[in-house]
Formats: structure tokens, C-alpha cells, sequence
């Protein structure tokens, strides 16, 4: 028989063994937690002013999901689309380049080069699948039929999603209608969603666009959780652009306004509810802490007033939030949009901050993410922006250039040099100006000349890279 002594010895020692192998089963997990590879997914709108949205203050458009998104996350009130208008954005996104490097200067010009590295080929090495949904705007999707402005078997700018990295895609090669996507196209040869090289879809197009998108881009992060394996996904919706068509339920919440502000404000607030959805999807697949969210726009507002012309219908009714110009001018409202970035348990909610950053940005962020170097073989145009957050950054080193068409803009923590002929210079004090109503290149020369000179070299840097000096 037993005694007590020999009972509560042999406890003891029971209990110390649960308890170091507690601890040990704890450390393994918490080392696997640190090893996994977190999902990425780069979300962004088109022509979205940065005023448009309910967490930049805007009291009539409904945007209650992003809103809740951007307060679980840090709200970048300074963030710069890397271009004014759309293609020459989407390329600096998936390269961390400025797309002067390579060739693809406005809308519907050039197209992405197979020497340029983007993320989504950088993400498949690492074991990610990847997918794009949406507008693709860097090239031509059919090397057999016309698609839009471009495409057909002359075509010399053939540049795929799938020839870019991307597993699988839903992709138009432009701009389709908010409502309805496949219809009342206002170009001859209309425009198509992708899927594979000749393959389009033709099922579930009706409706919302931004819905339509969306219904491919879930089933992608789906199967990529069921098959255990990080998804590198990029929703580019096309909503706001025109053609500017809601809904009837989105329209009748606008129903006091008149009709373009209807349709405007409608098919936003269509875009937003598919931006719960993506929300709600990702906590109940398991993987909501373990995803990074980016958003933004790819340029100002479009409409009158900002250099590029108003679309028919006059419905783009976008606001700038007060900054300077609109779509197509480098002044602040053409270039300034909405943004955040939203990563549970590694970056602090509720959070704002004028830390400036750029679209150019994310090619350093993600694959700071993932732990892999920035390649050296050529110049990159951004910096790692979890990392300055993370590190409460209060100010960006060196500059954000800015190039489009006989545009230049050199952009700092304070100030803003820019020129729209490339003659006369204007520098505004974005800090204490952020309107840029003052021109003060009079009373300040030194600084005017300092910036010149990194502003020349800069663009030196740039044609010399798309020279082909990079490759």
C-alpha cells in the first residue's frame, strides 16, 4: 500500500511533467504562429476621391464597411496614389516602382514588361497562391480578339494577370459599368472578364459589378485555406469609374438627391457592402488575424475641373475632400486618396497617421511581410510601410516623385515641389498648406533648387530604367 508521502511525491512529479510538456506544446505553437506566412490581400477602387469615404468624414455616402475595416486597423491620411490616372498606379503597385521605370506613362499606354518582378510572381516562390479579380489595366488580356481598346492578333502589348504571376484570375483588361458589367458598353468591341488564355466568363454577370467580383474572389481564398496555403489576393474594383450605373436598392437609398448624384453615391455604397462581405468571409474562414488589408484608390475624383474631361453623363460626382485638383493633375486631390491597412494583433486599431506613403510602397511592404529582401538588381520607389508603422515613424526619409505626362512633382515630409509645364516651379508647405493655396517658391529658393536637383535626378533614374538599363 501506498502512503501519502509516496501519493504526493508521485503528484508532484506528475504535475511538473504536464506542465513542461504545456509549455513545451506552447512554445511549438507559438514558433508556428510566428512562421506562418500571413495572407495578403490589396484591395483597391477606381477613381475614389478622398473625400468619398465615411472614415474621411464624408456625412453622405453610406460606407459602413469600410469605415469598421479602417477603424480595426491604421487610417493613412497622407497616402499617394503613384500616378494620377489608373494603369500607370496598378503597375507601381505590383512592381514598387515608379511605372515611368517601364514604360506604361497614362491610362491605355504600355503595358507590363516581362523583365519587371511583381509581387505576385516574388509570392508564388514563397508558396502563396495568387489571384486577381477585377480591373487589370497593364496590358492586353487576348492576343485574339479585340477587347476593349486594345487586344486582337496585332496587338503588341499582351500582358496578362497569368503572365504576371497570378494562378487564377477574373479579370477585364478596362473600365466596364458599375450595374450590369457586360452591358451597354459604350466601345465597339466590348469588353470581357478573363479567366485563361482565351477563356471568358459568361455566368453571373448580371447585377452589381463590385458583387460580380467579389463571387470570385471568395471561393479563391476558400479553397486556398482548405488547401492550407497563403493566398496573395488583388480585388481591383471598378466602381466609381464610368460608366456610373446602381442599383435600384442602392439607388433608392439616395432617392433626395438628384440622379447622378444617385448613381455616384449608390454604387459606392454597392462596393462597400461587398467589402463586409470580404470581412465577414475571412473571420469565418479562421483567417481574419492572420490577413493583411490594404486599401485605397488609384487616383483623385474624376469630373470637371482636374485636367482630364468629364466623363458623359456627368455623373462622377467625387469629392477630393478639399484638396486641389481631380483625376489627371498632381496636385494634391488628384493624387491624395483614401487608404488603410488592417492587420489584427500586429498593428494598432483605431489609429491615424500622416505618415506619407505611396502606392509604390507596397511592393516593400508585403515582401517585408514575408521576410524576403528587396531585390538589388534594380531601383525600387518605396519603402517598407508596416515596418515605419510599427516603428512609429514620424517622418518619411528621402522623397516621392511623381511623373505624368509634362507633369513632375517632388513630394517630401514638408514640402511639395511640382511644375506642370516643366518651366515654372511651385512649392507649397503640405504641413501647414496641405491645400495647397500658397505658393511660397518665391520666398524660399534654396529650397525650390535643392528640390530641382532631386527632382531631375530622380527623373534621370527613371529614363535610364526604362531604357531597359534595369534588365
Amino acid at each position: 500500500m501506498l502512503n501519502q508521502k509516496s501519493v504526493s511525491k508521485k503528484l508532484l512529479k506528475l504535475m511538473l511533467v504536464s506542465l513542461i510538456l504545456a509549455t513545451s506544446f506552447s512554445q511549438v505553437l507559438s514558433s508556428q504562429l510566428k512562421k506562418q506566412k500571413p495572407n495578403i490581400v490589396i484591395v483597391m477602387a477606381d477613381d475614389l476621391g478622398w473625400g468619398d469615404v465615411g472614415f474621411n468624414g464624408n456625412k453622405i455616402i453610406k460606407t459602413p464597411g469600410l469605415d469598421k475595416l479602417a477603424s480595426s486597423g491604421v487610417v493613412l491620411d497622407r497616402f499617394y496614389s503613384a500616378a494620377p490616372v489608373c494603369s500607370p498606379t496598378r503597375g507601381s503597385c505590383l512592381t514598387g516602382r515608379h511605372p515611368f521605370r517601364y514604360g506604361i506613362y497614362f491610362a491605355n499606354v504600355g503595358f507590363m514588361k516581362k523583365e519587371e518582378i511583381t509581387l505576385a510572381e516574388v509570392l508564388k516562390k514563397e508558396g502563396y497562391t495568387t489571384g486577381h479579380f477585377g480591373k487589370w489595366h497593364l496590358g492586353a488580356i487576348s492576343n485574339t480578339i479585340l477587347d476593349g481598346r486594345r487586344g486582337g492578333a496585332e496587338t503588341k502589348y499582351l500582358s496578362t494577370p497569368w503572365d504576371n504571376g497570378f494562378d487564377e484570375c477574373f479579370s477585364t483588361e478596362q473600365a466596364v459599368p458599375t450595374w450590369n458589367p457586360m452591358e451597354n458598353q459604350s466601345l465597339k468591341n466590348p469588353t470581357r472578364y478573363w479567366t485563361a488564355p482565351g477563356v471568358y466568363e459568361t455566368e453571373n454577370l448580371k447585377g452589381d459589378d463590385s458583387r460580380v467580383i467579389m463571387d470570385r474572389a471568395l471561393p479563391f481564398m476558400q479553397k486556398a485555406v482548405a488547401d492550407e496555403k497563403p493566398f496573395f489576393t488583388v480585388i481591383w474594383f471598378h466602381t466609381p469609374h464610368s460608366p456610373v450605373v446602381a442599383g435600384p436598392k442602392y439607388l433608392d437609398m439616395y432617392k433626395e438627391y438628384d440622379e447622378n448624384k444617385q448613381h455616384y453615391y449608390g454604387c459606392i455604397t454597392a462596393m462597400d457592402a461587398q467589402m463586409a462581405r470580404l470581412q465577414s468571409e475571412l473571420k469565418v474562414l479562421g483567417v481574419d488575424k492572420n490577413t493583411v488589408i490594404t486599401f485605397c484608390s488609384d487616383n483623385g475624383p474624376a469630373g470637371e475641373g482636374g485636367g482630364i474631361r468629364q466623363h458623359p453623363g456627368k455623373r462622377q460626382q467625387g469629392t477630393s475632400g478639399g484638396f486641389r485638383g481631380r483625376k489627371g493633375s498632381l496636385y494634391e486631390g488628384g493624387v491624395r486618396v483614401p487608404a488603410f491597412i488592417v492587420w489584427p494583433n500586429q498593428i494598432q486599431p483605431n489609429e491615424r497617421i500622416d505618415f506619407p506613403g505611396v502606392t509604390n510602397d507596397y511592393f516593400s511592404t508585403v515582401l517585408g511581410l514575408v521576410g524576403i529582401n528587396i531585390p538589388d538588381d534594380r531601383p525600387y520607389d518605396g519603402i517598407d510601410l508596416i515596418k515605419a508603422i510599427k516603428a512609429d515613424k514620424k517622418e518619411r526619409d528621402g522623397f516621392i516623385g511623381f511623373q505624368s505626362k509634362t507633369q513632375k512633382s517632388l513630394v517630401t515630409q514638408q514640402y511639395k515641389l511640382i511644375t506642370i509645364d516643366g518651366e515654372k516651379f511651385e512649392l507649397y508647405d503640405l504641413l501647414n498648406d496641405p491645400k495647397e493655396t500658397n505658393n511660397i517658391a518665391a520666398t524660399h529658393p534654396k529650397v525650390v533648387e535643392e528640390m530641382k536637383l532631386q527632382l531631375e535626378e530622380w527623373v534621370e533614374s527613371c529614363k535610364r530604367s526604362d531604357e531597359g538599363n534595369d534588365y
